[in-house]
């Protein structure tokens, strides 16, 4: 994770070789201080997801000196909002049965702090017990400063299910955002509640996306899902479909609203296709984006396919688009014409 403020040096010679990967493979990840209230000490990256806000910790314990390690998130409970749509007859409805599965996400966390507190005490965790000690001697658990995080799945297929719109369209992305402003008031309420800290996240839903679309197709066969019926899942946290629009700044401009929503953090992923041909056309998107836009957290994606011969290979390609020789064949297989 590279923090973009608006001391950033665009011109540094040094972060040339970064500018090459972004544009080759877009591995590196772009935190934007530059529309945001936040500053580089009050975010803490974690993952390609958890991006935690330390203002809490500051709101705690008056400072963050040598704590910025000693946070992070116990645990993630995603919400599956596509049945919430099915089954809610309005939006009141949507947004009461909302908060009822919260309320289980609540109880569920709150297991897991007490059962890690105590198995942190009687020794399972050695290391964490010991980097931890200075919190539990301050706050009395040794958990204290870490995060329980809810997160959600599916809100285009909610839109579709409850409206008839997805949420590309103006009704179904206010009704994101009017859904994304409930759970924040609901997690401020827990937190308050309960003394422990609370955030909210886009979470990746990279297996439950499948898992839940399965279930619910299953149990309720005309729910309506994205992919097929024989494979369906649903769409990431806010996002729009992938296939929505080759347009990036479209995709941008849509997010923009809804990712600084998010208090235990998301990705926007910028689409490519295929990498860029100059470093510089990489700096000048991600310079771009910081500038014009609030989306808190990005990364360049572009698209490319590994051949066991030729290695990287710019673009989508399902057969590799060069000559192999007999020996390559036999060892690799023979399926390579494009």
């Amino acid at each position: 994770t590279y923090n973009i403020t608006p001391e950033f040096d665009w011109d540094n010679p040094a972060l040339e070789p970064e500018w090459a990967m972004t544009s080759r493979s877009g591995l590196p990840y772009w935190a934007n201080f530059i529309n945001s209230d936040m500053k580089p000490e009050d975010a803490r990256s974690m993952c390609c997801r958890l991006r935690l806000d330390q203002r809490e910790l500051r709101k705690r314990i008056g400072g963050l000196f040598a704590a910025a390690p000693l946070t992070g998130s116990l645990g993630v409970v995603a919400i599956n909002l596509p049945r919430l749509g099915y089954l809610a007859q309005d939006e009141a409805e949507f947004l009461e049965r909302l908060e009822q599965l919260m309320e289980v996400a609540r109880t569920s966390l709150e297991i897991k702090r007490k059962m890690l507190e105590l198995l942190t005490e009687q020794g399972l965790y050695p290391y964490s017990r010991h980097y931890l000690q200075g919190t539990r001697r301050r706050f009395g658990s040794y958990w204290s400063n870490h995060f329980s995080t809810v997160g959600l799945i599916g809100m285009n297929e909610a839109c579709l299910n409850l409206l008839g719109v997805g949420i590309a369209h103006p009704e179904g992305k206010a009704l994101a955002v009017r859904t994304l402003e409930f759970m924040r008031e609901t997690l401020a309420r827990f937190q308050a509640e309960t003394e422990h800290l609370y955030n909210l996240e886009a979470t990746p839903a990279e297996g439950a996306s499948f898992r839940l679309a399965r279930a619910d197709k299953e149990r309720f066969p005309d729910i309506i899902t994205a992919g097929t019926d024989q494979a369906p899942h649903y769409t990431n946290s806010t996002h729009l479909p992938v296939s929505y629009t080759d347009d990036l700044f479209e995709v941008l401009e849509h997010q923009d609203e809804l990712q600084v929503l998010y208090t235990g953090g998301t990705v926007q992923h910028v689409f490519l296709g295929e990498r860029l041909d100059d470093w510089r056309q990489a700096r000048r998107l991600v310079r771009v984006i910081a500038e014009k836009f609030r989306l808190p957290y990005y990364t360049l994606t572009p698209t490319f396919s590994i051949c066991p011969v030729h290695g990287y290979i710019a673009g989508e390609h399902h057969y590799c688009p060069y000559e192999h020789t007999e020996e390559e064949l036999a060892r690799f297989g023979r399926v390579v014409q494009s």
